[in-house]
């Protein structure tokens, strides 16, 4: 094919992703009369994250994934609108429509760049962008800026518009992944529990046991402050109360331990692992030797165990990476002031230090979402799965992807599918 059809094709390609993504425009012209919000302010302050976006490999990220004109017409966007109701709206819609663009992405089923589909990379960085714009937008009207930033965040990560569409006698089985992290040290950075979540999210599949099953899943934030406001009592609660939108099984994923996949048998109450920072440079408070607890927490036991049926996937999925049950805690015993590790699961009247997933935020996804799945209805499976590390970036700083990354990133998520086949099977 010669280099001009190949553009021809990658401009029509990219056309029909952006008819079908972004949100209508706002019928509401912008106003020159005081009432336009289009004045904007390049020097507003901007998070940790946020700056991270001055390296061009970020934008690199977004424009070959086909949501370049996510970012460019946002501003237009919130200039367009006069009152705070339409503002809420807007950021629904938005967040709504650049979620569903990633799904459809991931699962093929929209054209868009040369990245691979399942990429999870762009999401995240194409998120941070627009929130960089409301940042830097001054509207003509007051507005609670954390209060839009929140329901941007919410829809663009599949908390809103995302309910479960098949009928009774279907499984419904909800799922969690997580935002790249640790970019400080690499940038290019992504994560196989995001890109799992993307790629099964509205999925129907046969489980082990031969009967049908919906995923619904969302991507939550690596940071303290929104597990703190409770993002993930806001995830999960809806599908923990009864009804036709219920879940039958729960599991939360996170991106783990190097070449193994693992079911953690217990999930534990504490924060404890300064001094590694969350995305923000955030740090928890709590190290190994002081535990704390997380602010928002409802009452509950120091460790809370899984209630999947391990055994039906550590028996079963083995190729290519073997799936373990990791029954490790880190506890202080009853009278002791010191932390003790455990490779059999926690003693009578210990705190918790570490679950099996840690003191960090992978770990808290699992007590959060069990703790309130006790509560709301503790009959239902839940627990939480880690994937093996995805490596395979090139050597070269420049390179975003290569073989290697995207053949270890293909094999992880499809794991996680079989894992999830036979957790999520009926007892």
């Amino acid at each position: 094919m010669s280099h001009c059809m190949m553009l021809l094709r990658r401009t029509a390609a990219l056309a029909v992703l952006l008819a079908t993504a972004l949100p209508p425009a706002v019928a509401a012209p912008a106003h020159a009369d005081g009432t336009s919000s289009c004045r904007t302010a390049p020097s507003a302050p901007l998070d940790t994250e946020q700056a991270r976006l001055a390296d061009p490999r970020t934008a690199a990220l977004v424009e070959r994934a086909g949501f370049g004109d996510f970012v460019r017409r946002f501003p237009a966007a919130l200039c367009s609108v006069r009152t705070p109701a339409e503002a809420g709206r807007l950021l629904d819609s938005w967040g709504e429509a650049l979620w569903q663009a990633a799904v459809r992405r991931a699962q093929g089923q929209r054209p868009g760049g040369d990245l691979p589909a399942g990429d999870d990379r762009p999401l995240y960085w194409t998120r941070l962008a627009m929130t960089t714009a409301l940042a830097r937008w001054e509207p003509g009207f007051a507005v609670d800026r954390a209060t839009l930033r929140t329901r941007f965040e919410d829809s663009s990560r599949g908390l809103a518009d995302n309910a479960f569409q098949t009928p009774a006698g279907v499984r419904h089985v909800f799922v969690s992944g997580f935002d790249p992290f640790g970019l400080d040290t690499e940038l290019r950075r992504a994560n196989p529990s995001g890109s799992a979540a993307l790629q099964l999210n509205g999925r129907r599949i046969t489980l082990a046991d031969g009967s049908r099953a919906e995923i619904r899943a969302v991507v939550l934030p690596v940071r303290y402050a929104d597990f703190d406001a409770g993002v993930v009592e806001r995830a999960f609660a809806p599908r923990l109360t009864g009804g036709p939108g219920a879940a039958d099984v729960i599991t939360t994923i996170s991106q783990g331990y190097p070449g193994i996949f693992t079911l953690e048998a217990w999930a534990g109450r504490s924060r404890s692992a300064d001094p590694y920072p969350d995305n923000t440079g955030s740090l928890s408070g709590g190290t190994r030797e002081h535990p704390v607890t997380a602010p928002g927490l409802g009452p509950g036991a120091q460790f809370i165990r899984t209630t999947l049926p391990t055994e039906a996937a550590t028996d079963s999925v083995r190729n290519p990476y073997p799936v373990l049950l990791n029954t490790a805690v880190t506890e202080i015993p009853a009278g002791a002031t010191g932390p003790v590790d455990r490779e059999d699961g926690p003693t009578p009247g210990s705190r918790a230090v570490e679950g099996g997933g840690g003191g960090y935020l992978s770990n808290e996804v699992a007590y959060r979402s069990n703790r309130l799945r006790g509560e709301l209805a503790p009959e239902l499976p839940g627990g939480h799965l880690h994937t093996p590390v995805l490596t395979g970036l090139p050597t070269d700083p420049g390179l975003l992807t290569g073989p290697e990354f995207e053949r270890n990133e293909t094999a992880i998520t499809a794991e996680v599918r079989a894992v999830l086949e036979h957790t999520a099977a009926r007892p």
